[in-house]
């Protein structure tokens, strides 16, 4: 009884409940004015019908067509109205007028060297992947980058706290995820010494992802502290896409010579002091030089479009006083809502690393529902020839999910695509790695919600000498799954009706 009354006080049951009601509300105000006026009837109509053809002729993927198309079959004008409801950017406008003008800023800091025509001719496949993320997303290409991998969030812990402890001008952190515990205690007390030492620190969660694990207004303690914090995307119970629009990137920058990205929330559960689903299972890489720059950036994005506390660029970029010698090529790259980036740079990212794979392409990442686009290059990949090897979750964080993720197990493993499950617990990594060449780690998921809806940021790498250690930890993690064969392929019975409901409607959400 005391859990039911604690969920039924939760802001995320409060939140879903008033906005439940906003909908019932205006399914009532529809049926009203259909049953008293006979004009509204009509005009109803015309704008149905001028929505659903605006629906099959906008330049959007299928799947994500055809659920509002099924709604409108069901619901007619209501669907149509929902439609603009909740796919309007008119909540969007200013943000996106101000990231614009901070892109605008922020491009004499992020000019392009000569290292992007060298590469071209070096090898055209890594040319053609980093010119397209660098073009899309207008960050550099950069060589003098030094890039150390992070196998488990142990070492990512240990490893941050080392280079906040040195941090001397400034602390820049953005997470999806912030919890109260070993992990973001030691790292909360480093952030107000530093702000005692004169370090300037700025620390972005995401409203919505910290909803169940801090209290409403925390930043306002941490703004007491001294510590600049801002909850990204502040949640409203209003029917809104905005919803959908969460900061799900990691991103920690140091004196803009030090970063660190990857999958790894600030949770005790990433680090495995708290166990929730087996052993937790992340990755993460620390960025040492030119690099470091476009991850500032990105973070610049999210806090000086959201806050009236402007950050100036002087003082945070390129503050880079040595330069650390690589031979391989690093790019950071950031991805969004279609407003914001008019392309889907993560899933294009891995849709180039698939396609251009001439003997393997391993993948870890915890859900693997994704749109045909991938699924038929993954399998086609297979076809060629490619080794193609994709570890998942063997204990899943939500039932659901993961019957979705086993519902594509089939047309994987028909296609030659060897599908392993790890079998200690969680694995939330989200990379790929293929020839020994190119690899990316990041924060991109295998799903809708990553690939089409959520802000992201990802760090692709070529010819890096620590794309060995990837591939090395990827092995060792190969060993201790499971691959799945036989009867482990098909879901059965109720499981395969929730599931293949639950796709046709997934990509809205």
């Amino acid at each position: 009884m005391e859990k039911l009354l604690k969920v039924v006080r939760s802001r995320f049951f409060i939140s879903a409940f008033v906005i439940l009601l906003e909908l019932v509300q205006l399914f009532i105000v529809f049926g009203l004015f259909y049953k008293y006026s006979s004009l509204i009837v009509v005009l109803g109509y015309i704008f149905y019908v001028g929505v659903f053809l605006y629906i099959i002729n906008k330049y959007e993927s299928p799947e994500f067509k055809l659920p509002w198309v099924i709604i409108m079959m069901l619901f007619f004008v209501f669907g149509a109205f929902a439609f603009i409801l909740l796919t309007s950017n008119d909540q969007n406008k200013d943000l996106i007028t101000r990231f614009k003008n901070n892109k605008e800023k922020l491009k004499p800091y992020l000019r392009q060297n000569e290292v992007l025509e060298r590469l071209k001719d070096k090898n055209m496949d890594a040319y053609l992947q980093a010119n397209y993320i660098s073009k899309v997303t207008e960050l550099p290409v950069y060589q003098n980058t030094k890039v150390t991998y992070y196998k488990v969030g142990e070492e990512f812990h240990e490893a941050l706290l080392d280079s906040l402890r040195n941090a001397k001008k400034f602390i820049m952190m953005e997470y999806f995820i912030i919890e109260e515990g070993k992990m973001w205690d030691s790292i909360y007390e480093v952030l107000k010494k530093k702000v005692n030492d004169g370090v300037k620190v700025y620390v972005i969660y995401d409203d919505f992802g910290c909803m169940t694990t801090l209290d409403e207004k925390y930043y306002e303690k941490l703004n007491c502290e001294g510590i600049n914090c801002m909850p990204s995307n502040k949640f409203r119970a209003v029917m809104s896409r905005i919803h959908n629009n969460r900061d799900h990137r990691k991103i920690t920058v140091i004196d803009g010579i030090v970063g660190f990205t990857g999958g790894i929330n600030l949770a005790d559960e990433y680090i495995n002091e708290k166990v929730k689903h087996g052993h937790w299972k992340d990755t993460a890489v620390k960025l040492e030089g030119d690099a470091v720059d476009s991850l500032t950036a990105l973070f610049l994005e999210t806090w000086n479009c959201q806050n009236k506390q402007i950050i100036e660029l002087a003082d945070v970029m390129n503050q880079n006083v040595y330069k650390k010698q690589a031979d391989g090529i690093v790019v950071p790259y950031g991805d969004g809502p279609e407003e914001f980036y008019h392309d889907s740079v993560g899933k294009n990212v891995y849709l180039n690393m698939i396609n251009t794979a001439k003997r393997y392409v391993y993948i870890t990442t915890p859900y693997l529902i994704c749109d045909y686009e991938i699924m038929n290059a993954l399998c086609v990949s297979s076809k060629k020839g490619v080794d193609v090897r994709i570890i998942v979750p063997h204990i899943p964080d939500k039932k659901t999910i993961f019957w979705m993720t086993q519902s594509n197990y089939d047309i994987l493993i028909h296609s030659g695509v060897r599908i392993y499950e790890y079998t200690p617990g969680f694995i939330h990594a989200k990379e790929f790695i293929s020839d020994d060449l190119f690899a990316t780690c990041g924060t991109v998921n295998l799903d809708y919600r990553s690939l089409v809806h959520h802000f992201e940021c990802g760090v692709w790498m070529y010819n890096i000498s620590c794309i060995k250690e990837m591939k090395k930890d990827f092995l060792e993690t190969l060993d201790i799954s499971e691959e799945i064969i036989g009867k482990k392929v098909k879901l059965k019975g109720w499981k395969k009706l929730v599931t293949e409901s639950m796709k046709i409607f997934f990509p809205l959400f």
